[in-house]
């Protein structure tokens, strides 16, 4: 069996560094009735069986319906997962971020979550979301905290604050057609060994995302290598760069079928022909832009 790619986030002063599958799951828009909920939790189950052990949800998604989702998937299984939550950033203070944690960890149905993640940044100041997110950890709450959609400035005006550095990762949205991260931001995390999470990997969102999947450029790579057009971006936005890797994308999936191409995905390598080929299609912006949110 191949050894599937993975990402190390590293030691800090509290926890060991652990390795994580470039691939993981996914939860927006779970909660919400767009798939039956026994699906969805089946879903996540599969793709837990397949290796896809990072399950990324947020209090915001369905107002805390993907997490209870998440919850019943990882019931009696808690311990297969390394589960990933956000708090909203109007909730992330020196308080609220306790109590929006311990609501998250109730819908969860577990008594930790092995990272938390600030949304996205918003009028607390970072020095007391850091304290907060502090003594979660002290309590046992949280294993690790992290940060999202947060653009290089930000992220260093966190790493310089006390404990800030401890930061594990920044989940921002990155696929082929949105690669304005490559200028300045990834550069950045690379340099102060901060890994970065993906979302919406399969362009769901963010610029270019029309018809990215029916690209002809993406379309011809995937025939000639024998996968799918998914699977190409997928492979794409995990791929090792300079020899490492250090971009776990986490797409959704709340069907089995989808499930198993994510996790196929983990074992699809590209060669240069196809490097070349979707630089020259999608290349990376020159100058920096803003960052994509959604």
């Amino acid at each position: 069996m191949l050894t599937a790619p993975h990402v190390t986030l590293p030691a800090t002063a509290h926890e060991p560094a652990v390795m994580l599958p470039t691939i993981g799951q996914g939860s927006w828009y779970m909660g919400e009735g767009l798939a039956p909920r026994r699906e969805e939790i089946r879903a996540l189950q599969h793709g837990l069986a397949m290796g896809l052990t990072l399950i990324d949800t947020a209090e915001m998604y369905a107002d805390g319906g993907a997490e209870e989702v998440v919850g019943e998937a990882l019931t009696g299984r808690r311990d297969e997962a390394f589960l990933v939550s956000k708090v909203y950033p109007w909730n992330a203070g020196r308080d609220s971020a306790i109590t929006a944690c311990e609501r998250s960890l109730q819908r969860l149905g577990t008594d930790h979550v092995d990272l938390y993640l600030l949304h996205w940044p918003g009028g607390i100041p970072l020095d007391e979301t850091l304290e907060a997110f502090e003594r979660l950890r002290e309590a046992g709450k949280i294993r690790r905290f992290g940060v999202s959609n947060v653009d290089v400035e930000e992220l260093a005006k966190l790493h310089a604050l006390p404990g800030g550095s401890d930061c594990a990762v920044n989940q921002v949205l990155y696929h082929l057609g949105s690669r304005g991260i490559e200028h300045s931001l990834l550069p950045w995390q690379r340099c102060h060994g901060i890994p970065t999470m993906a979302y919406c990997p399969l362009a769901q969102a963010g610029g270019l995302r029309d018809d990215l999947l029916d690209h002809p450029e993406v379309m011809a790579i995937a025939a000639r290598l024998g996968v799918t057009p998914a699977q190409v971006l997928l492979a794409w936005v995990t791929r090792p760069v300079d020899g490492a890797r250090d971009v776990i994308a986490i797409p959704k999936a709340a069907r089995r079928e989808h499930v198993e191409q994510n996790a196929a995905a983990l074992h699809v390598r590209l060669d240069d022909e196809a490097y070349t080929r979707l630089e020259a299609a999608f290349p990376a912006p020159s100058r920096r832009v803003p960052l994509d949110i959604v």
